[in-house]
């Protein structure tokens, strides 16, 4: 009867297990969906347009601000392009490799992604109030000097502050909930083996 109900409660407990996982894997799926959505219908075509705005500044404006407006711009669109270009490449490589690493070795998988996005949380708290920083320099720019340059610069600055807090704003917000699931698997997979062990203690003796 002992055993009987061992195999019952194992039964059971290797079924909430299952659930668990797939809500779990459901989040991982969600995570870098967004993310390749957020690089492909925002990061790129954020960065296209500033291309476009510069090449704009330049044929319509007076030097000193086409100039003041189109550096940065490249600059930044060309960055955007190219963040929002390799995200959508690597991610579906990064999640084949989460997911198979997860079947292989599920505990060190989970640890080493964990930490991960711990550094990139940490990052973001950095970003975040730099492009806050951007956006306000752009502002005093903008209304404290008088010259074209500085309005032209002060302009885009003030654009791409707000860009920059919109795509990590997002960014960040998806973290959060992806870091807590990888946690609470964590803490899952760890007691799963340590209860496997106790029960293959149990049955030798």
């Amino acid at each position: 009867m002992r055993v009987r109900w061992r195999v019952v409660l194992g039964g059971l407990g290797a079924l909430h297990a299952t659930v668990l996982a797939m809500e779990f894997l459901e989040v991982v799926q969600t995570y870098f969906r967004g993310e390749r959505l957020e690089s492909a219908l925002f990061v790129v075509p954020g960065g296209l347009l500033l291309i476009g705005l510069g090449i704009a500044a330049i044929r319509s404006e007076t030097p000193a601000f086409a100039w003041s407006v189109a550096v940065p711009c490249f600059l930044f669109g060309l960055l955007f392009l190219g963040v929002g270009v390799g995200i959508s490449l690597r991610t579906p490589g990064q999640v084949a490799a989460l997911l198979q690493g997860l079947e292989t070795d599920a505990a060190n998988t989970l640890a080493a992604e964990i930490a991960r996005m711990d550094k990139v949380l940490a990052n973001f708290h950095l970003v975040l109030p730099t492009f806050g920083g951007i956006a306000f320099g752009g502002l005093v720019l903008r209304f404290a000097v008088s010259t074209d340059w500085a309005q032209g610069l002060g302009s885009i600055l003030v654009l791409l502050g707000g860009i920059g807090l919109l795509t990590d704003g997002f960014a960040s917000r998806r973290a959060v909930p992806y870091i807590d699931a990888l946690a609470a698997e964590h803490d899952r997979s760890s007691a799963e083996r340590q209860r496997g062990e106790t029960n293959s203690a149990a049955d030798a003796e």
